[in-house]
């Protein structure tokens, strides 16, 4: 699949996540037979913490280690229904501000609803690509995002566009999805596994190569878990053999926050 079909398939599924308000992984509707959970840790005691923008999409919080001060601009890519703006701005309070960056209508338009309701003058949402940011240069003290930069095709260019937008000195602080050993290509050619967050990833050592030859240094995996997925959902998608590779830990897809500075 082309990297522009790719992107139309992810912004057809989170269109229909944003209109229904369920989760990518976890949903039959969304993920056809692939009831994946992406676990993302709980949001309930984190302050700023909005239940209407939590849709479940996560795979961790990455606001929790990005070491946002009061009165910083943050962005948040792939922001969705706001999950993750409304905790960060919780934090930067009434003297910073919050962009989120979605290329989802639906999300955008969600997420200005649900920052209307809270009243919240200094945060915005703005439609725009991961790849292409329509943000200018050296303008935000933190990036943060959560299980998004893997459905982005090329991450090269989305880690450039972080280094770019970021201010010098600032950092960004991800959580994503990674592999352990080679995904078999059963699982790499569906476009609905690639919708729930796994089959756009890349191996943990290229994961952190990107980022080192973007220029970003102090480059640091603050939390890593797997991501468990039942035997028998992977045995309609590859061989028995494969999926023993899964259970024996040679092969697994894991979840990480890290982060890095622009120096």
């Amino acid at each position: 699949m082309k990297p522009e079909d790719l992107k139309l398939v992810v912004k057809e599924k989170y269109s229909e996540i944003a209109k229904q308000s369920t989760s990518c992984c976890g949903n039959s509707s969304c993920c056809g037979e692939l009831e994946i959970s992406m676990i993302g840790d709980e949001y309930k005691n984190i302050e700023g913490h909005n239940p209407d923008a939590d849709l479940g999409l996560g795979c961790g919080i990455p606001t929790q280690f990005a070491a946002i001060n009061k009165g910083d601009h943050v962005l948040d890519l792939g922001s969705g229904a706001g999950n993750d703006c409304f905790v960060a701005r919780a934090i930067v309070g009434e003297s910073g501000k919050v962009t989120g960056l979605d290329f989802t209508d639906a999300m955008v338009a969600k997420a200005i609803e649900n920052a209307k309701k809270l009243g919240y003058a200094n945060i915005e949402f703005i439609k725009g690509d991961i790849e292409e940011m329509p943000l200018p240069d050296n303008n935000f003290d933190v990036v943060v995002s959560n299980c998004v930069l893997n459905l982005v095709p090329d991450k090269n260019k989305a880690f450039a566009q972080i280094i770019r937008v970021l201010k010098p000195n600032g950092h960004f602080c991800v959580s994503d999805v990674v592999l352990k050993g080679s995904l078999p290509e059963n699982l790499r050619k569906d476009a609905e596994m690639y919708v729930g967050c796994v089959s756009g990833a890349v191996g943990i050592d290229e994961y952190l190569e990107i980022i080192n030859k973007q220029g970003f240094k102090n480059v640091t995996i603050h939390k890593q878990k797997e991501i468990s997925v039942p035997l028998d959902i992977l045995e309609k998608h590859i061989s028995k053999e494969e999926s023993a590779s899964f259970k024996s830990g040679d092969t697994g897809i894991f979840s990480i926050t890290v982060s890095g500075y622009k120096i």
